[in-house]
């Protein structure tokens, strides 16, 4: 594919105790503080459906997406110690896949390659 988009998304699922929620979209609230600072991202907010939530996310690239999970690392921390991350994508080209896979190997996701597109 000969494409100049780099763009590459985040795609984290997590389920939220009851107990938790309140707790867990405070610190929604501090991760779109924190990420509104950084310029490589395009867009970023969270999802709700019933006990699950869905950050949706996009950077310019991979490095993008390396600065973000170092800016709200101990966000997530606290995040991950009252929910659970039940499925994690990472989506892009594959020259930008290629900088995230050991990086982000210890997260376990499942990374899927863009084909085909175009970007506005």
């Amino acid at each position: 594919m000969n494409t100049t988009d780099k763009c590459c998304t985040i795609v984290p699922y997590f389920k939220i105790p009851s107990e938790h929620m309140e707790s867990f979209k405070e610190l929604c609230e501090q991760f779109v503080t924190k990420t509104r600072e950084e310029p490589k991202c395009l867009y970023y907010g969270f999802c709700f459906n019933d006990d699950q939530a869905h950050c949706r996310e996009g950077y310019e690239d991979a490095e993008g997406l390396l600065a973000h999970l170092g800016n709200v690392g101990p966000i997530l921390q606290e995040a991950l110690m009252i929910s659970e991350l039940t499925r994690l994508e990472i989506h892009g080209p594959e020259e930008e896949l290629s900088k995230l896979r050991e990086p982000l190997a210890h997260l376990n996701p499942a990374f899927f390659t863009l084909t085909c597109g175009f970007r506005r």
